[in-house]
């Protein structure tokens, strides 16, 4: 077992922990996946997405048949943990190993469960992805380092649900998408949104396009990876208005990334601040109010912030 740190905002370094979070990455994309498979559509993606828990992250109830089931993801004992709507349930030892072993396990698992689910095993949004059957290549898994970053995961969901609850018109759920992954809220102005030109790796061009359908203003966080080599949270706006990235935002040390098209700020901008809170609520509310007076969303002032 694996006791939380006092720190509530604790250090994430990239570096420190890259190998873990590739691996960690894949093993929540088998988990996507199934939740993916066994769901009903939902707009923009909603449906293959996991859940910030107290202990690690969820899938929330799947139906199959007649019954349902959920996986999670327990970084605190360090368990995926599975459980039926008829009382069977399964647990496996989050520990160092591949991620075709992951992937056997688990499938083995749900088959004695009668809970048999067929995935596509190629991963998404990564580059030269290895099938989940065949990688042997991602297979660290540090105990600490997961755990540091679900605590992460746990102050980003909360504070991202207060700026959530700002906001009266369309809106996802604070979720957690596997495949960047990040963990992400976004709001929509209520019109359509011109067709997205997709290109996104081993993702199919229509479903980035129903993705952003609407036009849309996100925010979120994730780990970090190629230019931003540091965990940041981000901003951004589909489409871009005329004028956003010139936007002064909060607080002085976000920036406009020409290259990820979108605002960003360091997570240790946010864990060093005299109030992280704070600082992070005005990074997400002073990137939308940019995007939605300069996009002319209904309702919004026609001012820029700063």
């Amino acid at each position: 077992m694996t006791s939380p740190a006092q720190d509530p905002w604790p250090a994430l370094p990239l570096q420190a922990w890259q190998e873990t979070l590739a691996t960690l990455h894949m093993w929540t994309q088998i988990v996507g996946k199934i939740r993916l498979v066994q769901s009903p559509w939902t707009n923009h993606s909603w449906h293959v997405a996991l859940y910030v828990t107290s202990p690690g992250l969820t899938t929330s109830p799947i139906p199959h048949g007649n019954r349902s089931f959920q996986i999670d993801f327990d970084f605190i004992g360090h368990e995926l943990v599975l459980q039926a709507s008829d009382g069977r349930e399964a647990t496996m030892a989050l520990e160092p190993q591949s991620v075709a072993a992951f992937y056997s396990r688990l499938m083995l698992e749900m088959d004695r469960m009668d809970l048999h689910v067929e995935i596509r095993r190629r991963p998404c949004e990564v580059a030269d992805p290895l099938p989940f059957d065949q990688d042997e290549v991602h297979c660290v898994y540090d105990a600490a380092d997961a755990n540091r970053f679900w605590r992460v995961l746990v102050q980003c969901d909360r504070v991202l649900k207060r700026f959530r609850a700002g906001f009266s018109g369309k809106c996802s759920p604070v979720h957690f998408f596997w495949g960047a992954p990040d963990l992400a809220v976004t709001r929509f102005s209520g019109r359509p949104a011109p067709r997205h030109p997709g290109g996104v790796a081993n993702l199919a061009d229509w479903v980035v396009q129903e993705a952003y359908s609407h036009e849309v203003s996100s925010c979120g966080f994730w780990a970090g990876g190629g230019p931003v080599a540091y965990p940041a949270f981000y901003s951004y706006a589909y489409p871009e208005p005329q004028g956003f990235a010139q936007a002064r935002v909060e607080p002085a040390q976000a920036f406009y990334s020409k290259e990820l098209g979108e605002f960003v700020l360091a997570y240790d901008a946010v864990r060093e601040s005299r109030d992280p809170d704070a600082t992070l609520l005005a990074f997400a509310q002073s990137t939308f109010d940019a995007a939605a007076a300069l996009a002319r969303w209904p309702g919004a002032p026609q001012w820029i912030p700063g």
